[in-house]
């Protein structure tokens, strides 16, 4: 395939959006994207020597020396390292990004464990307080009133350029969450994205009691319905769906995706399953209308929440009313527990907060003006033909899903003690003192640190998805292995915390501009199957393995809302922890898998409060240092 065919081919599942009328002036975003810088590849020599010292914490010394020994033979002059290198600084050349077409097909379209709990995360919202059918079709209402504004936005390319540090990010991830959908394959699945084209998507799926409409929520003259018109749409699918006997369909999408992708071929044979298919995929986005959560107590309410976010609670309660191949899925229950979760290959958690954001404070709005009521038409109910073989197959993913449910163990925490203004009042950043806890914590627990993998962006460049921060370090160690050391003193103690928090920032500082190591390792990786030269012996090393065996997977999702972010574990064995620090309080949300013996999503969060409130005493009781 020559190169014009390969990029027409990509840019179908998942291009840059192209102007759409040939001689169109190029909009802001167009403009606006072709100034940021391309990702660098890093110096070879400076990943290999970082690499090293990054293993430092994790492996025993003889470890260590076995793998400076393949880092020498790697990095010869003229070796494989060396080639490698080359070729991916020519990939750079020829690319827009040399990672992202990369990183999309590993991280996401080629893994192929069930999107649920494996990969797609869960936002967890402030409860509202409606508490029946009314109150939930109001606030629904006026939620998709709220993402048709932001969708304004993005039409209109006036959605306000982000900065980190002064620099102007990537806004691309913006442009494919609304109307875009994953679509299961045999091997590796693809993206539609509807958002650009002749035919703009003008429908939203709403699905209730397992069965999903098609509404239109734009009037002929291309404006936006109202909350008014929204809400007696929504009443319509309400009434019109109360039978609660139905197939769940959506099921088949929590399964693994080489059992979806046969079943999906199955179900797309029938021609009204085909149309139905493509309706919900072409929508600008879900909308879950889904029956009240078991009562639980309130300590326990928000993580049972998070659960519902990420799975849906299970066959018996609202897993099948979700299509979770679906960019964008809101959720709003009869009891007012709310929240989204979303399809993890376009986009990164904060574009889709700072969305968030937007439709939360806009549905605080008051109703300006009430709407004339035209008779609206009735919503389409999509129709499913279920064969004896499509109801085996929901049969088997139900089991199949019943199980992952029961394994995932979720815990909120919302730590009432302090927010960022504390660590910030001791300069020093929250996200390092929060990095900084979770690895007193694990040590706590372990007696040992581990791999662990914090989301870093790199939007400051073209089609810029994330790096890794490399939370673990030589710093970190020292620091947790003195914390409970009685023969150290508390300034010795303090200053090793200081000195560890700086090295998260430098590491961070680094990750953000491009030079941090794993993408660069995955990357020689990635080369060296394309060149077709055999596996260097540094990535079939035991320690490469142990480096990328996160125990501890974490991500800053920080937001206006006071709502937090779930995923979870990356590893059998691990945790799955993000958080969002507010002014004087931190949501965490920490998930572990009940299968695992050695893991606690409660006894880590218990651990956690403990290390936050430990470095916190120690700091007020040492003087600033003057490291």
């Amino acid at each position: 395939m020559d190169r014009k065919q390969k990029q027409a081919e990509k840019a179908r599942p998942y291009g840059l959006l192209k102007p759409t009328a040939l001689g169109k002036i190029p909009g802001r975003f167009l403009l606006h994207q072709e100034a940021l810088p391309h990702l660098p590849v890093p110096p070879l020599q400076q990943t290999l020597d970082r690499y090293l010292q990054m293993l430092q914490p994790i492996i025993s010394e003889e470890e260590l020396n076995h793998t400076q020994e393949l880092v020498a033979e790697f990095r010869k002059p003229g070796g494989v390292g060396e080639r490698l290198q080359k070729g991916l600084e020519r990939r750079a050349k020829k690319t827009e990004n040399w990672l992202s077409d990369w990183w999309l097909k590993t991280a996401y379209l080629e893994y192929r464990l069930p999107v649920v709990v494996h990969s797609s995360p869960g936002v967890v919202l402030p409860k509202q307080d409606f508490l029946d059918r009314q109150g939930q079709l109001r606030f629904a209402a006026k939620l998709i009133e709220g993402i048709l504004d932001f969708k304004t936005m993005i039409d209109n390319e006036t959605l306000p350029v982000e900065y980190m540090g002064g620099k102007p990010l990537c806004m691309n991830q913006y442009y494919q969450i609304l109307s875009s959908c994953r679509i299961p394959g045999p091997k590796r699945d693809s993206i539609v994205n509807y958002a650009k084209g002749k035919k703009q998507s003008r429908h939203i799926t709403v699905v209730h009691n397992f069965q999903f409409f098609e509404l239109d929520v734009y009037n002929s003259d291309g404006s936006p319905l109202t909350t008014d018109q929204l809400f007696i749409q929504l009443e319509k699918i309400w009434n019109t769906s109360l039978q609660t006997n139905k197939e769940p369909i959506g099921i088949l999408t929590t399964n693994h995706r080489n059992s979806w992708a046969k079943a999906y071929n199955n179900l797309l044979k029938d021609k009204t399953n085909k149309e139905s298919v493509r309706t919900i995929e072409k929508s600008i986005c879900t909308v879950c209308l889904d029956a009240p959560m078991p009562r639980v107590s309130e300590d326990i309410y928000k993580s049972r929440v998070a659960a519902q976010m990420l799975h849906g609670g299970g066959s018996r309660w609202n897993s099948g009313n979700r299509w979770f191949d679906k960019t964008l899925q809101f959720i709003i229950a009869e009891d007012g527990s709310c929240g989204l979760v979303y399809e993890h290959a376009p986009s990164e958690g904060p574009p889709i907060v700072a969305l968030l954001d937007h439709i939360v404070e806009y549905t605080k709005k008051p109703e300006l003006v009430r709407s004339p009521m035209i008779p609206l038409p009735m919503p389409k109910k999509l129709r499913f033909n279920i064969t004896p073989e499509i109801k085996n197959d929901i049969e088997k993913a139900k089991q199949n899903l019943n199980i992952m449910v029961e394994d995932l163990d979720v815990k909120v925490m919302v730590f009432h003690q302090f927010g960022k203004t504390f660590p910030k009042s001791e300069k020093i950043s929250p996200d390092a003192f929060i990095q900084l806890a979770l690895q007193l914590a694990y040590y706590r627990m372990y007696g040992h640190a581990c791999a662990t993998y914090e989301s870093a962006s790199l939007r400051m460049f073209r089609l810029g998805r994330t790096d890794t921060i490399r939370s673990t370090s030589v710093d970190s160690l020292k620091f947790v292995q003195s914390m409970d050391d009685p023969d150290k003193s508390d300034q010795e103690k303090a200053d090793l915390l200081r000195r560890a928090t700086q090295a998260h920032r430098e590491y961070t500082d680094m990750a953000i501009r491009g030079n941090a190591i794993d993408r660069h390792l995955l990357g020689l990786k990635l080369q060296a199957i394309e060149d077709l030269v055999s596996m260097p012996e540094l990535f079939m090393d035991t320690a490469y393995a142990v480096a990328m065996h996160f125990n501890l997977s974490t991500s800053q999702v920080p937001a206006k809302t006071d709502c937090v972010m779930c995923f979870g574990p990356v590893v059998p064995d691990g945790y799955g922890v993000c958080y969002n620090p507010m002014d004087e309080h931190i949501n965490f949300a920490i998930s572990a898998f009940n299968s695992c013996a050695e893991t606690n999503a409660a006894r880590m969060a218990h651990y956690l409060e403990k290390a936050l409130l430990d470095m916190r005493i120690l700091l007020q009781s040492t003087p600033k240092s003057k490291l």
